[in-house]
C-alpha cells in the first residue's frame, strides 16, 4: 500500500524522456567527438558499439529493473535486497553529490557565456585594451582572445592550487541563478521534473539540427567530417582503444550513480523497462554520433580556417623578404617555394627561418581537445569566425545550458529520492522544503569552485570524485544481482513485472560478460593510478599564456585520497554497521532464551 501511494510518471514517455535528458548531456558534445579524434576516427565506432552491447545496454537494464520492482530510491532498493548493502546505495548518493556540486558550475559557466552574446562584438572575439589604453593586455596577446576571456575573465584563475583569493562575484551569481532553475525544475518532485524534460531533452536536438545544416555549409567543414569518418583501423589493436570506449559508454549512460533507480522508482509495476532501456542507450549514443558530426564540421571549418591564415602569413613574409611577384606564390606552391628558398639563398632565408611555420591540414585536425577547452574555447573561437556570431553563440550556448540541466535533474533527483524514502525526513520536511534544503547546500558547498583557484578544484573533483567509485559501484551491483540476490530469483522479480523472463542474452551479460569487463576496467584505473606518479593538473601560466603541468600539493593529494575512498568506504562501513546492529539484537533473544530454558527447568 506504502509503496503503491508512491508519485508515478504520468506516462512512459516522461520516463523515457527523463532518462534521455539525464544520459544524453555534456560528455556527448566534448567527450565522445575527443576519443573519436584520438582513437582513428570512424574506427572508434567499432569499440564503442561493441562495449554498448556488452556492458552498456544490459547494466543500463538491470538498474533500471531493481528501482522499478523496489519502488525506492537507491539507498531503499539495496537495502531491500539485504540489509548489508545500504552502503552501495549511500555510495552512489555521495558519489552524485559530488558531481553536482561541480557540475553545476558548468552551468554557471554556460550562463555567463550566454549573457555576454547579447553584444554587438563578442567579447572573446578580441583582445582588451590596457589600462593606459595603448595597447592589448599582454597576457591576451600571448594566449589567444578566447583562451583570455575564459580563462581570466571568466574564472579569475590563479597560477597555481595554492594560491587563492575572493568569490568572483559574477560566477557566483551565476551559480546561484543555476541552482534556482533546478530547485525549479524538481520542486514538486517527478510532477513538475516530468513536465519539464518535455524540453530538456528535445530542445537540444533541434539546436544540434540548426547547427549540422550551418555547419556542413561552412567553408572546409567537409574536411572535419571526412576526417571523423577516416577510419584509421589499427587503433583497433591498440587496447587504449576499447578501454576508453568501455570507460565513454559507462559514464555516458550515467550508470552508478542511483540516478535510473530513482527515476524508474516512479515507474508503474508493470512498465515495460527493457524495451525502454535499448531505446534511450541507442538514443544515447545515436546522439554522441550525430553530435561528432557537427563537432567535426567545426573541427573542419576552424581547422581550414588556421590553416590558409598559416598560409597566407607564409605567403607575405616570402614576397616581403625575398621581393617575389605577388602571383608566383599561391597556397598550393608555398611548400615548394620555401625549399627552394631555402636552397638557393640559405643566407638569406637563415634570417627569417625562426618566422617559418609549417602549415598542415592535417595537424590542424589531429590537434584533440576535450571538456571545457573543447566547449569554452574550440568552439568560441569557431564561432566567433561565423558569420551572425551572436545568434549561433546564444543558440550554442543555450544548447549547452539545457544538456548540462538535463543531467542536473538526475543528479539531484538521485539525492533527493533516497532522503525522502527515509521516514523521518519525509514526515519533518515537505517535498519543496527537502529539495530546497538539498540545493542550497550544494549552492554553499559549490561557491568554492567560483574562487580564482576553482577551476583546479573542479578538475580534482571531475578526475577523481567519480570514476574510481562509480566502477567499484556498479560491479558490486552486478555482482550482487547475480550472485547473492541470485540470477534466478532476479529472473522472477523481472518475469512478474513484464509477463517474460529475460532472455539469453541479458543473462550471459549479467552473470558473465559484463562483471568481467567491469572488473578489467577497475583493475586498469588502479594500474594506470599507481603507474602515473604523483597525480598532476594544469595550471594557468599568465606568462606563457597556456596551460603548464604542475604537481599537486601535499593538501591536494590528500584531499584526491579523501575523494576516492569516502564513497565507497560507505559499502564496509554500513555492511559492518548492520552486522553489528543484528548481533546486538540477537543476544538479548539469546538470553531471553537461556533464562526460559533455566525457569523450566
Amino acid at each position: 500500500m506504502e509503496k503503491e501511494s508512491r508519485p508515478s510518471w504520468d506516462n512512459p514517455m516522461q520516463f523515457i524522456l527523463a532518462c534521455v535528458s539525464y544520459a544524453v548531456g555534456l560528455g556527448n558534445v566534448w567527450r565522445f567527438p575527443y576519443l573519436c579524434q584520438m582513437h582513428g576516427g570512424g574506427g572508434f565506432m567499432i569499440p564503442y558499439l561493441v562495449m554498448l552491447v556488452l556492458e552498456g545496454i544490459p547494466l543500463f537494464c538491470m538498474e533500471l529493473a531493481i528501482g522499478q520492482k523496489m519502488r525506492l530510491g537507491s539507498i531503499g532498493a539495496w537495502s531491500a535486497i539485504s540489509p548489508y548493502l545500504g552502503g552501495v546505495g549511500m555510495a552512489s548518493v555521495v558519489t552524485s553529490l559530488y558531481l553536482c556540486l561541480y557540475y553545476n558550475v558548468i552551468n554557471a559557466w554556460s550562463f555567463w557565456y550566454l549573457f555576454h552574446s547579447f553584444q554587438a562584438v563578442l567579447p572573446w572575439s578580441q583582445c582588451p585594451v590596457n589600462t593606459n589604453r595603448t595597447a592589448f593586455v599582454e597576457e591576451c596577446e600571448v594566449a589567444s582572445p578566447t583562451q583570455y576571456f575564459f580563462f581570466r575573465q571568466t574564472l579569475n584563475i590563479s597560477p597555481s592550487i595554492q594560491q587563492s583569493g575572493g568569490v568572483h562575484v559574477g560566477q557566483a551569481l551565476c551559480l546561484l541563478l543555476a541552482w534556482i532553475i533546478v530547485y525549479l525544475f524538481i520542486v514538486r518532485g517527478v510532477k513538475s521534473t516530468g513536465k519539464v524534460v518535455y524540453f530538456t531533452a528535445t530542445f537540444p536536438y533541434l539546436v544540434l539540427l540548426v547547427y549540422l545544416i550551418r555547419g556542413v555549409t561552412l567553408h572546409g567543414a567537409l574536411n572535419g567530417v571526412k576526417y571523423m569518418f577516416t577510419p584509421k583501423l589499427e587503433q583497433l589493436a591498440n587496447p587504449q582503444t576499447w578501454i576508453n570506449a568501455a570507460t565513454q559508454i559507462f559514464f555516458s549512460l550515467g550508470l552508478g550513480f542511483g540516478s535510473l533507480i530513482a527515476f524508474s522508482s516512479y515507474n508503474h509495476h508493470n512498465n515495460d523497462f527493457e524495451k525502454q532501456a535499448i531505446a534511450v542507450s541507442l538514443i544515447n549514443s545515436g546522439t554522441s554520433i550525430f553530435a561528432s558530426v557537427v563537432t567535426f564540421s567545426i573541427y573542419g571549418f576552424k581547422a581550414t580556417y588556421n590553416y590558409e591564415n598559416c598560409l597566407e602569413r607564409m605567403k607575405l613574409l616570402l614576397i616581403n623578404t625575398f621581393d617575389l611577384a605577388e602571383e608566383s606564390i599561391h597556397k598550393q606552391n608555398i611548400s615548394f617555394w620555401i625549399s627552394e628558398l631555402n636552397q638557393t639563398h640559405p643566407d638569406q632565408f637563415g634570417l627569417i627561418s625562426s618566422r617559418v611555420e609549417h602549415c598542415s591540414l592535417e595537424q590542424e585536425l589531429d590537434t584533440a581537445v576535450e571538456g571545457t577547452g573543447l566547449a569554452f574555447i574550440v568552439y568560441s573561437e569557431a564561432i566567433t569566425n561565423m558569420p551572425a556570431a551572436q545568434l549561433w553563440s546564444v543558440l550554442y550556448f543555450f544548447m549547452l545550458l539545457l544538456l548540462g540541466m538535463g543531467s542536473m535533474l538526475g543528479n539531484v533527483m538521485a539525492i533527493i529520492t533516497p532522503l525522502r524514502d527515509f521516514k523521518p525526513l519525509a514526515r519533518s520536511f515537505s517535498n519543496e522544503t527537502l529539495n530546497g534544503l538539498v540545493c542550497a547546500f550544494c549552492l554553499l558547498l559549490g561557491i568554492g569552485f567560483t574562487t580564482p583557484a576553482g577551476n583546479y578544484w573542479f578538475t580534482m573533483f571531475n578526475e577523481y570524485g567519480a570514476t574510481f567509485s562509480l566502477l567499484f559501484i556498479v560491479l558490486i551491483e552486478v555482482f550482487t544481482v547475480s550472485y547473492i540476490y541470485g540470477l534466478k530469483r532476479f529472473e522472477k522479480d523481472v518475469e512478474d513485472m513484464l509477463g517474460r523472463r529475460p532472455g539469453w542474452y541479458w543473462k550471459v551479460m549479467w552473470a558473465a560478460v559484463s562483471p568481467l569487463l567491469l572488473i578489467s576496467l577497475f583493475i586498469f584505473y588502479i594500474i594506470n593510478y599507481i603507474q602515473g606518479g604523483v597525480p598532476t593538473y594544469q595550471a594557468w601560466d599568465k606568462e606563457k599564456g597556456r596551460l603548464v603541468v604542475t604537481e599537486y600539493p601535499v593538501f591536494g593529494q590528500a584531499f584526491i585520497g579523501v575523494l576516492l575512498v569516502s564513497s565507497v568506504s560507505c559499502i564496509p562501513l554500513a555492511a559492518l554497521y548492520a552486522f553489528c546492529t543484528r548481533h546486538q539484537r540477537e543476544v538479548p533473544v539469546r538470553k531471553g532464551s537461556a533464562r526460559s530454558r533455566t525457569s523450566s527447568v
